[in-house]
């Protein structure tokens, strides 16, 4: 893991200077590398279930969404006021907005629909540090797919977002059905993820 500490404003020289570290950082492929709260982390390369799950979300997602609309995996969104670069497992937002930020960038503030699925390794950046930082960002929908909540299984849709807090909008456990309001309007049948295995494999 590589890391350097930037202040919270995310502004100035220390930013520029982690946003540096974060682009030449050499992971190894499939590695997910993102600036949290000021630190650059480096995530090992999720299990195929983890993928598996975010490919069959996105063909439903594709199924509602206008043609204007873009969904979009491992894509770098900018949240300046957390000292962040979250690299979302599916992000939905107009195609007009790529690289339209201040520096840019994306910005995350025009995704209308973020979506993290939780890994064994960094499952709390997912469902505490990111809920936050998404919900300072005024991102309308935040789901969190937990297939490592306790053993059971949730999915989590958050929204309403206010002083960078989020309500509660759904929980349900794998095997039930939850539904994304407008402008989505999409039932999801959580039961059509893979439950990932009790003992993840290793690789050597």
């Amino acid at each position: 893991m590589s890391a350097l500490t930037v202040g919270q404003s995310g502004t100035g020289h220390e930013w520029d200077d982690v946003v540096r570290i974060w682009e030449e950082t050499d992971a190894p492929e499939g590695c997910k590398v993102e600036i949290i709260e000021g630190i650059v982390t480096v995530a090992p390369t999720p299990p195929e279930e983890h993928n598996d799950t975010a490919q069959l979300l996105q063909r439903r997602l594709y199924r509602v969404i206008p043609e204007d609309r873009g969904i979009y995996q491992t894509l770098g969104v900018v949240l300046r006021q957390s000292a962040g670069l979250y690299v979302p497992d599916l992000l939905v937002m107009p195609r007009s907005r790529l690289r339209q930020g201040p520096d840019g960038r994306t910005a995350v503030e025009d995704a209308e629909l973020v979506v993290e699925i939780t890994s064994e390794s960094n499952a709390n950046h997912d469902r505490v540090t990111k809920t936050h930082g998404y919900a300072k960002a005024d991102v309308p929908l935040y789901l969190l797919l937990d297939p490592w909540h306790s053993g059971r299984p949730t999915a989590t849709l958050y929204g309403e977002p206010q002083d960078g807090t989020y309500r509660v909008l759904a929980t349900v456990e794998y095997g039930e059905k939850l539904t994304l309001p407008a402008p989505f309007d999409l039932e999801v049948d959580t039961g059509d993820f893979p439950v990932l295995p009790a003992e993840p494999r290793r690789y050597r």
